[in-house]
């Protein structure tokens, strides 16, 4: 039941990234602790640059395998899973975090392997 292809992925990386760095403004992150909206609005930043640097259909630049790209997502979900533990969210800031990491989780757990990358898929 993979479904999120390659293609999908790309095209859903820039509104995620704009939306790391903007909704922590919107929703008010912070008030347990300014790393609650920090985090959030550097690893916008951070997924910016790596969705233009990523060799898919929006890369600007293409120098990075999608399957690097991948492995960043996953690690950024277990990050937001984690970080309301390690930095004392709770609150609107846990809840972000929370849901951040459920959705970047799915998506890279639905993505459907093209035979490019199907191998790093299987390995991990």
């Amino acid at each position: 039941m993979r479904f999120v292809t390659q293609k999908i992925h790309a095209f859903i990386d820039y509104p995620v990234a704009i939306a790391l760095m903007a909704l922590p403004f919107l929703l008010g992150l912070g008030e347990t602790n300014p790393i609650a909206l920090w985090l959030s609005v550097g690893t916008g930043v951070a997924a910016l640059i790596l969705t233009i640097l990523t060799d898919h259909e929006t890369g600007v630049v293409r120098v990075l395998p999608y399957a690097v790209h991948l492995a960043v997502d996953f690690a950024v979900g277990v990050v937001f899973a984690v970080a309301p533990f390690i930095f004392g969210f709770t609150g609107i800031d846990a809840i972000f975090y929370w849901v951040n990491a459920a959705a970047v989780l799915t998506v890279v757990s639905l993505h459907k392997p093209t035979p490019q990358n199907a191998q790093v898929v299987e390995a991990s």
